[in-house]
């Protein structure tokens, strides 16, 4: 392995240990409130995929996908399934606050600390999921823009 994939790997490693830092950050405040979050799974992969695709979009270049034109054709038609799932879940807990409210959730906290969270894990679950359901279309133009430019300029 020469020094460039051993700087482009250990730049990887770093950016999925600051996401993972990132992830815990956002949950810990909903970890310390709450008996049980169903969304928590969700919350996680909201969080994931909008940070790590994000980074992809604007820091191809600088990734290990850069010149494997295979893998990129194979992440740009994964974007499509993983838009509609994310749109789904985000969906599903829309559907579910709204019909079922907070109660059975926030329910055992004081009043004060209970509107605090459900506004925080409201903002949060939107922003990231948004985020989360905006970044793969925009992550599939760019692949499908560095797979043109690959074949046709040399370039990523």
């Amino acid at each position: 392995m020469n020094k460039k994939q051993a700087l482009t790997l250990w730049l990887e490693l770093i950016w999925w240990v600051i996401t993972a830092i990132v992830v815990w950050s956002i949950l810990y405040p909903v970890y310390k409130a709450m008996y049980v979050w169903p969304y928590e799974g969700w919350n996680i992969a909201f969080v994931v995929v909008a940070i790590t695709l994000t980074r992809y979009i604007f820091l191809l270049r600088h990734t290990f996908l850069a010149w494997q034109q295979e893998v990129k054709v194979g992440l740009l038609l994964l974007m499509f399934p993983l838009t509609f799932i994310m749109v789904d879940a985000l969906n599903d807990f829309m559907v579910y606050i709204e019909e079922n409210t907070w109660d059975g959730l926030t329910g055992h906290l004081p009043p004060p600390d209970k509107r605090a969270i459900e506004d925080y894990m409201w903002t949060e679950m939107l922003f990231f999921g948004v985020g989360s359901c905006i970044a793969p279309p925009v992550f599939a133009a760019r692949l499908f823009i560095s797979v043109w430019r690959t074949r046709n300029r040399g370039t990523v």
